[in-house]
């Protein structure tokens, strides 16, 4: 893929995103489950890092930067996205198992009594999304008739009301905040798609007042894959015209982290190498003609079984 089209993905999945928010939040959230005991503690920021939870989730690290002041937990969105790191899960283990993890993910993070706090938020967080499928099991779509946004907007406004059946008004916008503040973004310009009063100039008049008062975060958030797109651009630029792979090293770096730019030195790395085994299974394959028994044998020693998937954008 295209560093223009790469970086497009991402464009569209932050905007789709903030658009469908509201309708994906109910849609996998756990079933009924009876709670299980928390498991053993270990000790504080000790001992190697834990293996994958689940084997999809080989290579990565649990989210959340969680934060405590002393004994008292930090309740904020971090905590939240440690939550669902392990709810995605689901399908590749129960929740007991799941809620399980997150308790020992909880203690071997946070000092007992901010792990105490955490456990006591986990098992409300888990009633509130319960609750949320169950109040929003009819509800996939906006009904005929009714404006997108103005339907989004009353799906949030009635998640706000349930989550007082869980947390505390500080728990919620700690927990929350993020969400609902992007929330109530995509449905502002979705209001003024909706308007047929504004003429384009006020439309993007009003869409340029929006953009100006969102809150740094969101800011940063919204001109990162505008910024990726450029550098990307840049890249292609720089190779057409024979830099060396140090090169685009330097000016990866240069424009975000070492890090980041080692993690897009990997994904070149590896695009390449899945090019390579495309090329090389065009070559064998043009070969064997409609023989499809020997082309499927070439396909399962060339690729697995969840990449023999992506072949048909190839052939």
């Amino acid at each position: 893929m295209s560093a223009r089209g790469r970086a497009g993905l991402m464009a569209f999945a932050l905007a789709a995103a903030g658009a469908l928010a509201l309708w994906a939040t109910g849609g996998s959230t756990p079933p009924a489950q009876s709670p299980v005991a928390a498991a053993p503690p270990m000790p504080l920021g000790t001992g190697p890092a834990p293996a994958p939870f689940v084997p999809s989730m080989a290579g990565t690290e649990p989210d959340g930067r969680l934060g405590a002041a002393g004994d008292a937990l930090k309740v904020d969105a971090e905590l939240r996205h440690l939550f669902d790191y392990y709810l995605s899960a689901l399908g590749e283990a129960e929740l007991p198992a799941i809620h399980a993890g997150i308790e020992q993910e909880l203690a071997r993070r946070l000092k007992p009594a901010a792990a105490d706090q955490a456990r006591r938020l986990l098992g409300q967080y888990l009633a509130y999304k319960r609750a949320l499928a169950e109040a929003g099991q009819d509800v996939s779509a906006p009904a005929a008739g009714t404006a997108f946004a103005a339907a989004a907007r009353q799906r949030l406004l009635a998640m706000q009301e349930l989550r007082k059946r869980y947390f505390s008004p500080a728990e919620a916008a700690g927990l929350f905040g993020d969400t609902d503040a992007r929330d109530q973004d995509a449905i502002a310009r979705l209001e003024l798609v909706d308007d047929k009063s504004l003429t384009p100039s006020q439309r993007l008049q009003k869409l340029a007042d929006l953009d100006r008062k969102l809150a740094p975060a969101l800011q940063e958030e919204r001109a990162a894959p505008q910024r990726v797109l450029n550098l990307e651009q840049q890249v292609e630029a720089a190779r057409n015209g024979g830099a060396s792979e140090d090169d685009i090293f330097r000016l990866r770096a240069a424009a975000f982290d070492p890090q980041a730019a080692n993690r897009l030195a990997q994904l070149d790395r590896e695009q390449a190498a899945w090019l390579r085994r495309i090329a090389a299974y065009r070559a064998a394959s043009a070969g064997l003609g409609e023989n499809q028994a020997a082309i499927q044998q070439l396909r399962d020693n060339l690729f697995t079984s969840s990449e023999q998937r992506r072949l048909g954008a190839y052939e």
